[in-house]
């Protein structure tokens, strides 16, 4: 929770410009801790109000230029709309990595906010890799939910709230959905609308939120990171914005960020820091299958491999392991 109310704190700054910061001062004041969880989720739809602009059938959305400007780091090709477009090479070697080998290397280049925990995992044991698309829900009041679904019925796109997210998906792209948590209603599909998902990309979900039918759910091939499972579909929200930024699970993710999921939770890399991190985690995944493997000899102490320098005979040892194991990882 602390973290949370300096994360708000500093983004204060930024709401001064928008006009609204006396307001928030004064909640923050009076320790309203316990508007916090929402709070942060108006304060990054305030942020993209300020940078992007309405698109048909939806409210918020990065225009080409704006994505551009706001990946502008991204070193690869990029969809019709802007986002980056990590190469499908590089996502099947960042499936060999591990959250934590990600973690480690955002740490040091200053990406704290990238690591969603607390949730739950269809299927504990397998990798969810893929590009971000990002959709940001709010509660629903009458008035805005009209003009979402005018501007939806102009622009042909369909009725449902979830498959105005599911139409745009393609093969290895991961749906990350911020919908405020579990509770009645905030439900991003069943059996049938992930099966959908799974159709499309391959690939499967991050929902800060609910999904149902979960028995049914099980039998499909997919991943999905959820907070809790519940019966009811989806209701009383809306869809504030697609493509932009959101926060999920305490991990602040844009459109095109590269989605690693495992057994720890889920990450969230930046396109211009994947290939550093595939390259970096290569070489200790090298360094850990000879370290364990020495270690399962029960011929060494904890102290003889790890923690500080190698011995001369084992650092040549190590040495012409690594050599070899990389030439056989390059062919």
């Amino acid at each position: 929770m602390l973290r949370r109310i300096q994360c708000l704190h500093s983004s204060l700054h930024f709401i001064e410009a928008a006009g609204a910061h006396k307001v928030f001062r004064l909640w923050f004041e009076r320790g309203r801790y316990d508007r916090v969880l929402h709070m942060k989720r108006l304060i990054l739809l305030l942020a993209a109000l300020a940078l992007a602009a309405p698109a048909p059938g939806q409210v918020f959305s990065f225009t080409r230029e704006q994505m551009i400007k706001y990946t502008e780091k991204n070193p690869f090709d990029r969809f019709p709309d802007g986002r980056p477009k990590v190469p499908d090479s590089i996502l099947e070697r960042v499936k060999g990595l591990s959250v934590e080998e990600a973690w480690g290397i955002l740490l040091g280049k200053g990406y704290h906010q990238q690591f969603a925990g607390g949730f739950q995992v269809l299927h504990p044991g397998r990798k969810l890799v893929g590009r971000a698309v990002t959709a940001q829900y709010l509660p629903a009041r009458p008035d805005l939910a009209a003009v979402i679904d005018s501007e939806a019925k102009a622009a042909g796109r369909p009725r449902g709230v979830n498959q105005r997210v599911i139409d745009l998906l393609q093969l290895n792209d991961v749906p990350v959905i911020d919908l405020m948590g579990a509770a009645p209603g905030h439900n991003f599909g069943g059996d049938n609308l992930q099966a959908a998902v799974y159709g499309a990309t391959r690939a499967g979900a991050v929902v800060d939120g609910t999904i149902r039918d979960l028995e049914g759910i099980f039998e499909i091939p997919t991943q999905i990171y959820f907070k809790a499972p519940h019966p009811a579909a989806v209701g009383g929200v809306v869809i504030a914005g697609i493509n932009i930024p959101v926060e999920v699970g305490g991990a602040v993710v844009l459109p095109g960020d590269v989605v690693l999921g495992d057994r720890t939770g889920v990450i969230f890399i930046p396109p211009h820091l994947v290939q550093e991190i595939v390259e970096k985690a290569e070489l200790t995944h090298i360094h850990d299958e000879w370290t364990k493997n020495k270690f399962l000899t029960g011929k060494y102490k904890a102290s003889d491999l790890y923690g500080g320098p190698l011995s001369p005979e084992l650092q040549k040892e190590y040495d012409a392991y690594v050599k070899k194991r990389t030439a056989e990882k390059g062919k």
